[in-house]
């Protein structure tokens, strides 16, 4: 048996992986990793290690990506597979950067209302815009994790790590959404080149939010990869 480490994107908590669960509790216990507190991505990965099983199976989403790699550079022997869903190594872009600054600057009395409507759209399928179940589902996350946790994260740095792919020795799986409007597939096709060894797959038919959009067809990909390198 061995434990899976499951790390959330941006002002997503544990409840994104409710489908994907079941289908991963076969290769041992389901461990979330909580990204609330800091305010960097190495911070991050140093608190999830803090209390983390002793080795497992790695999986980030979107920014959970970001940490997850940091997580294999920092602790390479406790990392015995990663797979890396809907995320990237490429550093913010300036409109991103410059949206960041807008929130930092902004009053820190100013209420929190959740991630709008629109937004959440943005990150699914063009089939699943109107969808009212699956956008409120994403939306109750953010709500859920509060004002102070969004500032924190919406002011994250996230420095591009292409160059530092060569320090991730574990194997490697890259998942990407074909419809993904907020991470390119050319991002997931140089991320999967620079990762020695890595394997990309695909999955057709979801946008950016894939362990709620298609949790079947990404437990279709990972489980059978991971029972494949779980004890390589």
């Amino acid at each position: 048996m061995m434990a899976v480490l499951l790390v959330p994107g941006f002002m997503a908590d544990e409840t994104l992986w409710d489908d994907v669960v079941p289908g991963l509790a076969r290769f041992g216990p389901v461990v979330h990793a909580d990204l609330r507190h800091d305010t960097s991505v190495e911070a991050m990965a140093r608190r999830v290690l803090e209390t983390a099983p002793e080795s497992f199976l790695l999986v980030g989403f979107s920014m959970g990506g970001y940490v997850a790699r940091a997580i294999a550079r920092q602790a390479p022997a406790r990392v015995r597979a990663l797979v890396l869903v809907a995320t990237s190594t490429r550093g913010d872009t300036a409109a991103l950067q410059k949206r960041k600054g807008a929130i930092g600057n902004a009053a820190p009395t100013i209420a929190f209302s959740g991630l709008s409507r629109t937004a959440v759209a943005t990150s699914l399928h063009p089939k699943n815009r109107d969808n009212d179940a699956l956008i409120e589902r994403v939306r109750a996350m953010g709500t859920r994790l509060g004002g102070d946790v969004f500032r924190r994260q919406s002011l994250l740095d996230r420095p591009g790590d292409l160059e530092r792919s060569g320090e991730i020795r574990c194997p490697t799986l890259v998942v990407a959404a074909a419809q993904d409007q907020l991470r390119s597939l050319a991002e997931a096709r140089e991320m999967a080149h620079a990762i020695p060894g890595a394997t990309l797959t695909i999955v057709e038919d979801s946008g950016h939010m894939i362990p709620i959009e298609a949790p079947q067809r990404l437990l279709d990909v990972i489980v059978p990869w991971l029972a494949a390198h779980a004890d390589a």
